[in-house]
């Protein structure tokens, strides 16, 4: 029983970050009560010291019961607990809860399991009775958001949904009545930057532009004054002041690593406060990354990314790595800087590869029907995807068509298993780091939020999943896993690994001793890249 701490799933799939609220006079606080009694125990075993070391984790699988959770309110004054009313199902989930500007009244979000009603409560902090003021169904599942934002004078407040296929504002009075909606069109809107309630102006980023870049943009909350405030191609992180006079712009492209900037409201830049020219990065002869689109047979666009040699010649044949996440909520194309990620890639391309990515159908900004179509079957329409953007590269004449390998991390680790068994013929290598490989030892909220019960899903679980189809396997694959990963359980390896040895299935085992789902520290990274590219170097 947990009392204003939050459990360990939570956190990682609805995004919340505490589990207690104060009141904006301090008078009182909310704080959400976790009952994990009846979530199973999952052993996390540090076999490092002398005697192995068990840390159990309570860890929900798909199936399992979850944490029963309610949300109580405590007066400084009177230090009695008086429980909200969220209903009698018991069997639902807490995502977010906030304080109304009177100080008196609870925001309270419940989502049902399934994942496909979210309901607005607001609840009298001093008697517990509550009402639905706002409710958001879905045939498939109901994404969250951080976009509920109270006007000062308690009488609107602004929401975001995803009703009309893309996520666009709406605001509403405080009864629940919809007043108008302030956004609209096929592109998402990303996130809510700021409000400037004297001048009637919201502040936010979206995709409006282009699917791989985030500007800032303004609109007055009477829908009127629609405009783009950045003008740069590439991805803007905005931080917004909270008079919303100034904003701080962290700029970055596919070429170009983070630069900060303050500007006025209006877009204007005050002053550069890191340009980060990086010259160092001069000295490794970074190849430009090209982005391409392909189209499927049944018409569809999909956004793809090759970085090739810095000292290509189209007469050569080269190998192919496909880079792959291809998960629900994410996008790998983007014109943003990549990271050390990117950086392994460039040097991967030096040493003669052709590096390849591709967003599926699946992924994140395109919205909801494109998102929605992976609905109760992983993998299945992921690949179909990523091998269509595969059939591209074989056209091209300076590709090596009998050479392509795949690699992925997390859900990018399951599409790699999962291309490894399903289309044997195609890829020659694979590189899986902390794959899932069941989807029924995946944690309740996300495994059902897109796949559902195991028990209403008994065939999606079994096809999506790739201890079930290890007898396919024909190239050369590499897993690598943390022992100690509390997200994705080193218990997926063993599990594919023991299907992998019973079909008499040959393939590479890598352990992480103690490293959790990142492999970082003590030299993990660094062993973990080069095992990595030696891999690739050996075997394609």
């Amino acid at each position: 029983m947990m009392n204003g701490k939050l459990d360990w799933v939570y956190p990682e799939e609805l995004e919340i970050t505490t589990a207690y609220w104060w009141s904006p006079d301090s008078r009182y606080v909310a704080y959400l009560q976790m009952d994990e009694r009846s979530v199973p125990e999952y052993p996390i075993v540090d076999f490092i010291p002398y005697h192995a070391v068990i840390e159990p984790e309570r860890y929900p699988k798909a199936g399992d019961p979850n944490p029963i959770v309610r949300v109580g309110v405590v007066a400084l004054k009177n230090p009695q607990t008086i429980w909200m009313d969220v209903g009698k199902d018991t069997d639902i989930y807490i995502p977010r809860v906030m304080w109304l500007p009177d100080g008196k009244t609870l925001a309270i979000q419940r989502l049902n399991r399934a994942q496909n009603q979210l309901d607005l409560l607001f609840a009298d902090a001093t008697t517990g009775k509550s009402r639905c003021a706002l409710r958001e169904t879905d045939s498939h599942w109901i994404n969250l958001h951080d976009h509920l934002y109270f006007l000062k004078n308690g009488k609107r407040f602004l929401w975001s949904s995803e009703r009309d296929g893309f996520r666009h504002f709406y605001l509403y009075n405080i009864d629940g009545k919809l007043l108008r909606q302030l956004t609209s069109g096929n592109w998402q809107v990303v996130s809510l930057c700021g409000i400037d309630e004297k001048k009637g102006i919201v502040y936010f980023t979206a995709t409006e532009k282009d699917v791989l870049e985030r500007h800032l943009y303004r609109i007055k909350l009477n829908g009127s004054g629609f405009k783009r405030l950045t003008s740069r191609d590439g991805t803007h992180h905005i931080v917004m002041a909270p008079d919303c006079r100034h904003y701080l712009d962290y700029y970055s492209t596919v070429v170009t690593p983070i630069q900060l900037s303050l500007h006025r409201a209006n877009g204007k830049r005050v002053a550069f406060i890191a340009e980060n020219q990086v010259a160092e990065l001069q000295e490794y002869v970074l190849s430009t990354p090209e982005f391409l689109t392909i189209t499927t047979e049944d018409g569809v666009t999909l956004h793809a990314m090759m970085i090739k040699p810095a000292d290509f010649d189209s007469t050569k044949k080269y190998p192919v790595i496909v880079h792959i996440y291809g998960g629900p909520h994410a996008q790998v194309v983007r014109n943003a800087w990549g990271g050390s990620g990117y950086l392994w890639h460039q040097m991967m391309a030096q040493k003669g590869y052709i590096i390849f990515s591709l967003d599926n159908r699946g992924s994140y900004g395109r919205g909801k029907a494109w998102e929605t179509t992976i609905y109760h079957r992983f993998g299945e329409v992921e690949l179909k995807d990523q091998l269509c953007g595969v059939e591209y590269l074989k056209s091209l004449p300076y590709v090596d068509s009998q050479r392509i390998g795949i690699w992925g991390w997390s859900y990018g680790g399951y599409m790699t298993c999962y291309a490894m068994l399903n289309a044997p013929e195609v890829f020659k290598v694979g590189v899986a780091v902390a794959p899932v490989t069941d989807w029924r030892d995946y944690d309740t909220i996300y495994t059902e939020r897109y796949m559902g019960l195991p028990k209403d899903n008994p065939e999606g679980y079994e096809v999506s999943s790739p201890v079930n189809q290890v007898a396919n396997l024909k190239g050369k694959l590499l897993i690598c896993h943390g022992t100690s990963d509390d997200n994705v359980h080193f218990q997926n390896a063993v599990q594919l690994a023991d299907k992998l040895i019973k079909a008499c299935k040959q393939f590479d085992l890598m352990l992480y001793p103690g490293k959790k789902h990142g492999i970082r520290g003590q030299n993990a990274r660094i062993h973990l890249f080069t095992k990595i590219t030696n891999y690739f170097l050996e075997n394609l």
